[in-house]
């Protein structure tokens, strides 16, 4: 049996256990400690901006401590990108908020600028304006930023930037995550550099930052004794996966050129093959890191989506669904939803297929014997 061909596994750079073995030769064992901070200060000067980064357990966390932030509260409604992992819509229920769901457009397959106005406006005329807006970077791709941004500032709502899976993306040559009031980033196991499991806050301020510090660390107040007036959380990074962090930032701007090294891979073996499209850049101003690489595969295809995921399998070949958008789960079947279902559509057609900056020849020309066999 052939070795499996994951979507996207961890790909190490070599230098993370030296960092990990200063953490235990210190006895650096904690969620405090150098590689944190180095970690950090590498991430403000990747970014740019001026801005502050707080390292966290996960991207997940990340956005709950963002709508904390920004005084989300019980029956608050927060606007939210449906096509998108569920990690940027469940912390809006960790709050005891309400999502509203808004649909893509076709460019970038992110948060749709014109369905973004239409909620915003049903919402304001009954008399609920939104408290804050989870934009995503989608499979690295960057969002339609300025659009978006001139919407949410038309109605005074603050943004979330969602950039777990666009650490190295850029639009119009900015950073993705440097855009929002609060932008966050992911380095799960699965993701372009990786910490094992693990995100950040990236903030404005310095002030903003030791705000998402204190409550990562319970919230604990400035007192001799262990006191507390606000309600805090178990949300800060380890010191030795700060470490795995400090060694990935080495290889990330190398992990990203070999990642869309492989969409051009897809784009020329797709090419003459009519009815599967490509996920591209709309235009120059969009630089995506191709997270995964995705395809979708329309009705003329000379085979179907179920076909090709029946044949990568046979041959030890990881696929997967694009994501099922937020308002066709069962734990927001009543949520509100603005679009023309265009999400459905992408979720119906839409592949992720192995996109890992640790794939050699060998794997390409297993996948292309398989693309081939199918014709």
């Amino acid at each position: 049996m052939n070795t499996k061909i994951w979507l996207s596994s961890p790909h190490m750079g070599g230098t993370e256990q030296n960092y990990i073995k200063e953490a235990f030769d210190a006895n650096w064992i904690a969620p405090l400690g150098p590689n944190v901070n180095g970690f950090e200060k590498d991430l403000e000067t990747y970014l740019g901006q001026d801005k502050k980064v707080a390292c966290l357990s996960s991207g997940t966390a990340a956005i709950h401590l963002a709508l904390v932030q920004l005084g989300v509260a019980l029956n608050d409604e927060v606007i939210c990108q449906t096509f998108t992992f569920c990690g940027s819509s469940n912390p809006i229920a960790y709050q005891g908020a309400i999502p509203v769901f808004v649909d893509s457009e076709p460019e970038t397959w992110n948060m749709c600028p014109k369905h973004l106005e239409t909620a915003i406006k049903d919402r304001i005329a009954k008399g609920k304006t939104p408290k804050a807006i989870i934009i995503v970077h989608l499979y690295g791709m960057p969002s339609k930023i300025d659009e978006l941004l001139e919407v949410a500032s038309k109605y005074k709502i603050p943004v979330i930037e969602d950039a777990a899976e666009a650490l190295g993306s850029t639009y119009k040559g900015r950073q993705c995550g440097t855009f929002g009031a609060f932008s966050i980033l992911s380095f799960n196991g699965n993701k372009i550099i990786t910490t094992s499991g693990g995100g950040a806050m990236v903030c404005n301020t310095i002030e903003d930052k030791n705000q998402t510090v204190f409550y990562a660390t319970q919230a604990r107040d400035n007192a001799p004794h262990y006191e507390h007036s606000k309600i805090g959380y178990n949300y800060r990074m380890s010191n030795i996966s700060a470490g795995i962090g400090r060694g990935q930032m080495e290889v990330l701007d190398k992990h990203i050129g070999l990642r869309r090294d492989m969409n051009t891979f897809y784009v020329n073996l797709f090419k003459d093959i009519k009815g599967v499209q490509v996920q591209k850049q709309p235009n120059p101003d969009f630089y995506s890191n191709f997270w995964l690489s995705c395809i979708l595969i329309n009705e003329d295809a000379p085979f179907t989506k179920a076909q090709f995921q029946e044949a990568m399998d046979a041959a030890n070949i990881e696929t997967r669904p694009l994501w099922k958008p937020m308002h066709m789960q069962p734990i927001f079947k009543d949520a509100l939803y603005f679009g023309d279902n265009l999400s459905e559509v992408l979720f119906k057609k839409g592949l992720c297929l192995p996109s890992g900056s640790n794939l050699v020849k060998e794997d390409l020309d297993r996948i292309t014997k398989v693309v081939k066999g199918l014709l």
